[in-house]
């Protein structure tokens, strides 16, 4: 009498068929959950910038807001010695987020003047996000939902806060 041992060719595909069945129910969702993660650091991000600009606005009253992201960044010096050109208020890998790959799936970007500034995080091609985010000078986060670009603070403005 012949005893078997291990599986059968038929038992295996099944066993893979299974796997495989898993696998297309949980990726989506963890995909999902990934963009959702994303989407909020990239809210918390904007949230820091603008705490930042405000900083800013302190330090260098006669400037007004950072004039761009990098200015708030320490410049690559170090130290940091806070300039108006590098405050050290963020880490430098913040302040070089302005193009791709950006930081998390997103591009951020900040402009300033005198009377207000701009922050946005724009996502990188459905790998960060869906939806873009903006803040002003008001402290209130904004989002656009079609993930596009945010083009100034009046355009910012009109948009719906992010709940």
């Amino acid at each position: 009498m012949r005893t078997q041992t291990g599986f059968s060719l038929i038992e295996l595909l099944i066993v893979v068929a299974i796997i495989l069945i898993i696998a297309a129910i949980a990726i989506p969702n963890m995909m999902r959950a990934r963009m959702s993660a994303n989407e909020a650091a990239a809210i918390s991000t904007v949230r820091t910038i603008t705490t930042a600009e405000a900083a800013y606005l302190t330090s260098y009253p006669s400037l007004g807001y950072a004039a761009q992201l990098s200015d708030l960044g320490a410049g690559g010096a170090t130290p940091c010695v806070s300039s108006s050109a590098s405050a050290c208020l963020i880490d430098d890998s913040l302040a070089n987020a302005g193009s791709a790959p950006g930081k998390g799936g997103y591009i951020y970007t900040a402009t300033g003047s005198l009377g207000t500034f701009l922050v946005t995080a724009v996502p990188v091609s459905n790998t960060g996000g869906a939806r873009s985010f903006c803040e002003v000078a008001d402290n209130v986060p904004r989002v656009n939902p079609a993930g596009t670009a945010i083009s100034d603070a009046g355009a910012c403005m009109g948009l719906p806060s992010v709940n």
